[in-house]
């Protein structure tokens, strides 16, 4: 079955970075859409960045276009994070997503992870 796991959540400072991380395994790699939302508590999840099978295209939040970075290692089945100039406002539990379809991953209705956790002090 596919499985999706984040890892390198923590606690960082306002202005500080991260990297996320998220291991794939159970489907077929390149074939997937790769995508990471958040969820903030009391708030909805939402749509952070999105990746192309063959890596791309990406797209982005208009709240972390410029700040974020989203990559992948097909040889790894591993799709990343790269998150600059954090404000507290990007504390939430992030999570990793896949589907062969850009609009099932942007809907949010694709394969979930289990989520990690990233909180930025002010």
């Amino acid at each position: 079955q596919v499985q999706l796991v984040e890892s390198g959540g923590g606690l960082v400072q306002t202005g500080g970075s991260l990297r996320l991380s998220c291991a794939a395994s159970g489907l077929t790699f390149t074939e997937n859409v790769m995508g990471w939302f958040r969820q903030a508590p009391g708030k909805e999840r939402e749509f952070v960045a999105s990746i192309t099978g063959s890596g791309v295209d990406s797209y982005y939040a208009d709240s972390v276009q410029g700040r974020f970075t989203i990559s992948r290692d097909n040889a790894k089945d591993t799709m990343y994070l790269q998150m600059n100039s954090l404000k507290p406002e990007d504390t939430a539990v992030y999570y990793c997503t896949a589907d062969f379809s850009l609009v099932v991953v942007r809907a949010g209705r694709g394969f979930w992870g289990q989520g990690t956790q990233v909180t930025v002090s002010s």
